[in-house]
């Protein structure tokens, strides 16, 4: 039986591992290309273990505005609908290959309602 999310090492597990597959992905890859050249990867992963970790933990680490950060990249790297969809995706699956319980469940809704919020500012929806 898999184990539930109960730490910051868990979260750092599925991000490291649902990084991975993102920098193999073709259409996901030039919205890191920048952190990877400056060599920043480790960093960037540190930062994201902290967004979760505050929201499964209720912590205080995270202290950036993420619809911030995307509409920044958005400028140089354009979001479609389906870079959401596959980021959906690589994360609900890397979370399901490592873990299974309540946080973990928590961590893939809130993942949905962040990526949908996200389409919706952005106008990705099609009427």
């Amino acid at each position: 039986m898999k184990p539930d999310i109960s730490s910051r090492k868990d979260i750092k597990v599925v991000i490291t591992n649902f990084y991975d597959l993102l920098l193999m992905d073709e259409k996901m890859i030039p919205f890191f290309e920048e952190i990877v050249k400056e060599n920043q990867l480790e960093h960037h992963l540190e930062i994201i273990t902290d967004f979760w970790e505050d929201i499964l933990f209720d912590g205080n680490r995270y202290q950036q505005n993420v619809m911030q950060k995307h509409w920044h990249k958005n400028a140089f790297v354009k979001f479609k609908k389906e870079h959401f969809t596959i980021w959906i995706s690589y994360f609900s699956n890397t979370i399901d290959a490592f873990f299974k319980g309540e946080n973990s469940e928590r961590m893939k809704a809130r993942a949905l309602s962040i990526a949908t919020i996200m389409q919706l500012k952005m106008k990705l929806y099609k009427k």
